[in-house]
């Protein structure tokens, strides 16, 4: 009785408790090699969906494509991946652009322009919109600045417009060629005029490149509307283009509000604009290394060329 009474009175154990040791053939055979082997997690990102076709892509292969799908689409990338990409052997130096002033207009719509800042400086690691660096194409020192379209849509405010003039005062240091890659949807609005000031700000410096006969070079990449495109974007000695870029002003709907007509499909690819003479050439990624270099060492033909510091 005292035996049923002590085999009644035992807890039960819970199948599911942490302490139980998970057994199976492999415990049997070698106890203790389970400890030795980590369970592997899937990385979230280890696929990405191709926004053409629907398929997913495994994300190896499409860093190895340099972030082009098997359908051609020219993924956006961040500045870091561009200068690796454009550089001669990926060695690049990167410039220290200069500060300006968060919200100069106290500005607030929906939340303060200062968490918006905020936000976006947390999600990309960036202070604004606009990176540079410096290094060779093809053989030909070269100042990069490019634009971010991760930070508030690569939107074109006072930092940007500083941004720019310090990448000119690199470019004309070190007697070099300017290549800048567009990518933004438009002025800031946060910044009102301060903002519109930036397009006749950057466009008087790349006079001052044109006087000191200096190639300037624009990649348009996908997207590159508004201010940007009325302003430097489309100053360029040369302009290039990524594939299927979008590439225009306004938008569709609102042109067609304007003029009252239907406009034809794909008009503001950057196919549409080759065809239309807003762009010189549709150049892909993997080429466009190697086209930049033949046309900057044409521009660069009989001038002497320092070294980068």
């Amino acid at each position: 009785m005292a035996l049923a009474d002590d085999k009644k009175n035992k807890p039960l154990r819970n199948p599911a408790s942490p302490n139980r040791e998970r057994g199976g053939w492999l415990a049997k055979i070698a106890p203790g090699v389970r400890k030795l082997v980590a369970r592997r997690e899937t990385p979230e990102n280890l696929w990405e969906k191709c926004p053409d076709t629907g398929e997913m892509i495994y994300r190896p292969d499409l860093e190895a494509a340099l972030w082009v799908t098997p359908a051609g689409r020219h993924m956006r990338i961040r500045p870091t991946l561009r200068f690796a990409y454009t550089f001669d052997a990926g060695r690049y130096k990167t410039l220290t652009l200069p500060r300006s002033p968060d919200d100069p207009l106290g500005f607030t719509y929906g939340k303060p322009y200062r968490e918006s800042l905020a936000t976006a400086r947390k999600a990309t690691g960036e202070m604004d919109a606009m990176a540079a660096a410096v290094g060779d194409i093809g053989g030909v020192p070269t100042v990069v600045l490019v634009q971010d379209f991760a930070f508030m849509g690569g939107s074109l405010g006072a930092a940007a417009g500083e941004a720019f003039l310090a990448a000119v005062d690199a470019a004309v240091k070190r007697q070099a060629p300017l290549v800048v890659f567009t990518a933004s949807g438009g002025a800031r609005m946060q910044e009102g005029a301060l903002s519109l000031m930036q397009m006749a700000r950057t466009t008087a410096a790349i006079q001052r490149l044109r006087r000191l006969r200096l190639p300037y070079v624009v990649v348009l990449t996908d997207p590159t509307t508004g201010g940007v495109t009325a302003s430097y974007a489309m100053l360029g000695d040369v302009h290039l283009a990524e594939p299927a870029a979008l590439i225009g002003f306004a938008g569709r709907r609102v042109i067609e509000e304007t003029i009252r007509e239907t406009l034809p499909p794909g008009f503001q690819t950057a196919e549409f604009q080759v065809e239309r003479g807003m762009v010189d050439r549709v150049v892909t990624r993997q080429e466009l290394p190697a086209v930049l270099g033949s046309i900057l060492r044409a521009l660069m033909t009989g001038r002497a060329r320092p070294r980068a510091a």
